[in-house]
């Protein structure tokens, strides 16, 4: 029984965020839980596993040729907002701000840890926007310098196809307090400031 107990522990500190306690925690959770919930999560594990795979479109995440949002003709389809993994459509998408496609880059420049262009999904972004009435792109990389990098180069890469090139806003969130912004973030603020 303990056998069991620790590789399950062991199994589950392999998730992001998750150390030894944690772990500890949801190991005697799962066993304290009914045998169908337990085995419906296993399951919903090896049905995202076996069919998850990347849209042939934009790479989001989807269980068909085309992701839903790519397969929604309401959309707004003069404008791509790219992002640097399939999470971040998420989050975008909870904001309720913009209805139009997407394109994830899988990843963010960083030669030094050996992430090239190459390896990104930048020439099917330059593919999709030649080939298609494309207005905008809305770089929403991080705002890391990674990001920063990976935003400069789709610019650069873009430049030749006259498409309006734009990047998300970043500073202070709503709520925050001046005072305990750093001076990067409150440059940041200042810099994308808008007229009221």
């Amino acid at each position: 029984m303990h056998g069991i107990i620790e590789n399950l522990i062991n199994q589950l500190t392999r998730l992001p965020g998750i150390g030894r306690k944690s772990a500890q925690r949801l190991a005697f959770f799962i066993l304290s839980m009914p045998e169908a919930e337990a085995l419906s999560i296993a399951d919903a594990i090896r049905t995202v596993k076996q069919t998850a795979r990347f849209c042939s479109q934009c790479f989001n995440i989807t269980d068909s040729d085309l992701c839903e949002i790519c397969s929604d003709e309401s959309r707004d389809r003069s404008r791509i907002v790219v992002v640097e993994e399939p999470s971040n459509i998420l989050v975008i998408e909870r904001a309720k701000a913009f209805r139009c496609l997407y394109h994830v880059l899988l990843g963010a420049l960083s030669p030094i840890d050996g992430i090239t262009p190459e390896r990104l999904k930048i020439d099917e972004l330059v593919g999709r926007v030649k080939d298609h009435d494309i207005r905008e792109v809305v770089i929403a990389t991080n705002p890391t310098t990674k990001g920063e990098i990976t935003a400069q180069y789709i610019k650069e890469q873009l430049a030749p196809l006259n498409v309006k090139v734009t990047r998300i806003a970043y500073g202070l969130p709503m709520g925050s307090d001046i005072e305990f912004a750093d001076e990067v973030t409150l440059g940041k603020a200042l810099e994308g400031r808008r007229e009221l």
